[in-house]
């Protein structure tokens, strides 16, 4: 039976599967039912083994060969926002024209489908399961703080993976890598007095006004990167502390959003804002933040918010194995490219330097808005991509 009949005959399962996980919440931190819903389709279709490890990611492994390959997608999902702003019920997985529609369905829900009865059809098919393992992902926590749940996964519950590849939206392309980014806060003191008086203090927030009108300058002057864009910074958060509306603020706080193209990193992000005209170190200080939630398990791992910029070479094997698997079931070369957004692959491949690429149905500009959706033909068409991307690699593996 050919890879395009299997699939097809899971179609229904697919789509039961995908309405199913669009109907449980699962924002970063609260994913524990969505883990069990993937746990349990992972065993009726037969997995080697499925687990969860201590931090909630949930992994299932096919096959038992030298080869390790991880299949990544990440189980949570942001909050739906205004309820009032969504034209149908974000959570009821409503089918229309042919789509798929809820939050989760285009990040990243469109990634844990295709890759869980992707990993399923390619042992069915009962070939080269002594030549690779697949460890299929689900991991926790990656829309508050990227590659923190991958990290410990590849870390401590799996271990010497040799290739990465992610199940974000690509729009059946094959990305390669993408900018890095972190987040930054920047602390202007001033002085209090009474607001009748202003000029008995310094007033903090006046002292932050000028910084933030400098950073706006200075994003049109970041580098920029022929394959991965520009480098931005955006100023996305304000507040102040002051004893009551009555008096000076006596400090001011600003969050920022940096995006790092080719050769920048954090210590050129922070260099470039302490150099700014209106920056004075004497009241004011950057600070990069730090995460510690504690995962739906409980177990906290603290980590610095700072994802680095990556890519991997375009004749790299991993990129040409994913490029004959789309090829393959896209019958025309895919296009190769990278995101815009930030994912998992910042600690693969941007810290432990695992070869990552990506591919997956769903349209990145669809993440995190009002039309969440994903395309069933598509997402279908993953599923093969994923029954077989193995057997590609196997052929290129050097």
């Amino acid at each position: 039976m050919s890879t395009t009949k299997l699939s097809e005959k899971y179609r229904d399962k697919c789509i039961k599967f995908m309405r199913d996980l669009i109907k449980i919440p699962g924002i970063s931190c609260k994913e524990k039912n969505v883990a069990n819903r993937i746990m349990e389709e992972m065993k009726a279709l037969n997995y080697d083994k499925v687990w969860a490890d201590d931090y909630g990611n949930v992994i299932g492994q096919v096959g038992h060969g030298p080869i390790r390959i991880v299949f990544d997608s990440h189980i949570d999902t942001v909050d739906i926002g205004d309820p009032t702003s969504w034209s149908f019920d974000p959570h009821e997985g409503k089918i229309e024209d042919g789509y798929i529609y809820g939050r989760g369905a285009s990040d990243n829900h469109n990634g844990t489908v295709p890759q869980v009865y992707g990993a399923a059809l390619f042992k069915e098919l009962g070939k080269d399961l002594d030549k690779v393992t697949i460890f299929v992902v689900g991991s926790v926590q990656e829309e508050d703080c990227d590659g923190l749940g991958l990290q410990y996964a590849l870390e401590h519950s799996i271990k010497n993976v040799h290739f990465v590849c992610m199940g974000e939206a690509t729009n059946l392309k094959i990305y390669r890598g993408h900018r890095g980014r972190m987040e930054i806060n920047v602390v202007a003191k001033g002085v209090s007095c009474h607001g009748s008086a202003p000029d008995r203090g310094h007033n903090a927030v006046y002292r932050m006004a000028k910084l933030v009108n400098d950073i706006e300058k200075l994003n049109d002057r970041l580098q920029d990167d022929a394959f991965l864009g520009k480098g931005t910074c955006a100023v996305s958060h304000i507040s102040c502390e002051t004893p009551s509306l009555c008096a000076v603020p006596d400090s001011c706080r600003i969050h920022i959003d940096r995006r790092l193209t080719k050769g920048e990193d954090k210590n050129l992000a922070v260099k470039q804002i302490e150099e700014l005209p209106s920056f004075n170190k004497e009241y004011m200080r950057v600070e990069i933040l730090k995460y510690d939630a504690p995962s739906y398990t409980g177990k906290v791992l603290e980590t610095e918010k700072y994802f680095p910029t990556w890519t991997l070479p375009e004749d790299h094997q991993l990129v040409q194995a994913g490029r004959l698997a789309a090829k393959g079931v896209l019958g025309r070369e895919p296009e190769i490219s990278r995101w815009v957004f930030s994912t998992n692959g910042v600690f693969s491949m941007g810290r432990l330097g695992i070869p990552t690429i990506g591919f997956g149905p769903a349209m990145e500009e669809d993440a995190h808005s009002t039309r969440d959706r994903i395309k069933i033909d598509d997402m279908m068409i993953a599923t093969e991509f994923y029954t077989n991307f193995p057997n590609e690699l196997i052929k290129t593996k050097k």
